[in-house]
């Protein structure tokens, strides 16, 4: 997974050493087609980056956009203890990397290093947002 969590803007700044810690954190899984991975307001807890497949997301019960290899999800759920904000549902076999936030927590907490870049990503991140 290291080569799929370098596709993601959390995690961008971190080296290969980082990024090794962190893909050491993950888990494989795999979904059924038809399967609900998250569900709009309900509590999430884990992050995820597609290896293989495709999955349709919805809000509000309308379809947004679809998901394939590279793309990810959850990343705001590995620091903040919030509803999901979509549902993402397989649309083939989805074969995924994830982590979850007591995973990630210990992680972070003993590399100041992963935080501090972290940080800084998702300080830009919130400028970004706050502009438009």
């Amino acid at each position: 997974p290291t080569e799929l969590l370098k596709r993601v803007p959390l995690f961008s700044d971190l080296n290969d050493r980082e990024l090794k810690q962190l893909a050491s954190s993950m888990k494989e899984r795999t979904f059924d087609a038809g399967q609900t991975v998250t569900e709009e307001g309900k509590g999430g807890i884990g992050f995820f980056v597609i290896e293989d497949g495709t999955a349709q997301v919805s809000i509000g019960g309308k379809d947004v956009r679809t998901f394939g290899p590279g793309d990810y999800f959850g990343e705001i759920g590995l620091v903040a203890d919030m509803d999901r904000t979509a549902t993402i549902k397989a649309q083939s076999e989805l074969r995924c990397f994830g982590m979850t936030s007591w995973d990630f927590r210990p992680l972070v907490e003993s590399n100041a290093s992963i935080a501090w870049k972290m940080l800084q990503v998702m300080a830009q991140r919130l400028k970004e947002a706050e502009a438009r």
